[in-house]
């Protein structure tokens, strides 16, 4: 029995190889070859705008080959898509494509020319990243940003990549379901996911979904499929979340997300020894943290003996049981943003009010 699993399209050595020596193959020299429907016209449109933006991102590694070989040798290990984001060079992609690199390099539609890059920051979580161009080509195409926040099932969306590490390839569809719900490269689940058919292969990760419009709707990322290859089944990070994450990436090198100062080591074993059925034990509480100064404690230990202290049970209206459902929660909050949250002690369900702030 074949088994379902989800891929994230990016490719390997030989793909980065035939990329760079087949770039620059989209055309648009015979437009009046045959008569086309208005569809087909918006989708040339929306490519020629758009192509320019998009680019062929590899990951360099430094691999050692050997006990003597003692500074290594640098090795393309994969590569994927990406978009350029604005004039000042920064670059976005998937965090699964540049995961483990320590060089970066860019590659644009007409261009042979490998430009370096350098990682600002990630969102690992959200499968996001940021790269920058250490010298900039002459004129950056800075993709067009929409929104995600209207998209309705049945759109056309359209998607440029490099699957397989051919040069700019282009593929169509819709959109197939909104707000899924797909484990990312971390275990965490990344939510409202936008799923497409339009054909999504290994090397299209990081790259753009985009709307009739020609405006981005979202980021490609992972295909659902047996063979790793396209099964009509892909899904693209939502836009509004890219909007949200890739300015604080570009401003603070990382996401500044509110945090509850606990920390719940063990938390499934606890719970499965002592017969808890709901929430999170607190193991401790990190010294003037939001739970810390709402007076909750976490647990004690004596004589290899370990005592319950308080049992996160709702952020919110949240309800939580693990670290994901932790994460999801604050998703919805701010630093600076107050919150009600609910845990049991003793045996009793109390609430107590909390503010956010920055903890490193």
């Amino acid at each position: 029995m074949n088994r379902v699993k989800l891929f994230l399209p990016a490719v390997i050595t030989l793909s980065i190889i035939s990329f760079f020596i087949a770039f620059n193959r989209i055309s648009y020299s015979n437009p009046d070859a045959q008569k086309l429907l208005e569809t087909e016209k918006n989708t040339i449109e929306v490519v020629k705008n758009t192509v320019n933006s998009v680019v062929f991102v590899s990951n360099i590694q430094r691999v050692s080959r050997g006990f003597l070989d003692l500074e290594g040798q640098e090795v393309p290990t994969g590569a994927g898509s990406g978009f350029v984001w604005d004039e000042k060079g920064h670059i976005v992609t998937n965090y699964h494509v540049i995961q483990g690199g320590g060089k970066f390099l860019i590659a644009f539609n007409g261009d042979k020319t490998q430009y370096e890059a350098v990682l600002v920051g990630d969102e690992a979580y959200k499968d996001i990243a940021v790269l920058k161009l250490v010298k900039l080509p002459k004129n950056l195409h800075p993709i067009k940003v929409g929104s995600s926040k209207n998209l309705l099932v049945g759109q056309k969306t359209i998607a440029i990549g490099n699957p397989y590490g051919l040069d700019h390839t282009v593929t169509q569809g819709i959109v197939s379901a909104l707000d899924r719900s797909i484990k990312g490269v971390t275990g965490i689940s990344i939510n409202n996911m936008i799923q497409t058919d339009a054909a999504i292969n290994p090397g299209n990760s990081g790259g753009p979904l985009l709307d009739s419009n020609g405006e981005l709707i979202g980021m490609n990322t992972v295909i659902y499929s047996t063979s790793g290859a396209s099964s009509g089944v892909g899904f693209s990070v939502p836009v509004d979340t890219i909007n949200n994450i890739v300015p604080q990436i570009i401003k603070h090198g990382q996401v500044i997300r509110p945090r509850l100062g606990i920390a719940m080591n063990y938390n499934e074993q606890i719970k499965y020894r002592y017969g808890i059925k709901k929430g999170v034990v607190i193991w401790s509480v990190a010294e003037g943290g939001p739970i810390d100064k709402a007076g909750l404690k976490g647990l004690t230990q004596d004589n290899n003996s370990i005592y319950i202290g308080d049992i996160l049970l709702k952020i919110g209206d949240v309800e939580v049981n693990n670290y994901e459902d932790i994460y999801h929660a604050l998703d919805k909050f701010k630093i600076g943003d107050s919150a009600t949250i609910t845990y049991l002690r003793d045996g009793k369900i109390k609430e107590a009010q909390i503010k956010f702030i920055q903890i490193d």
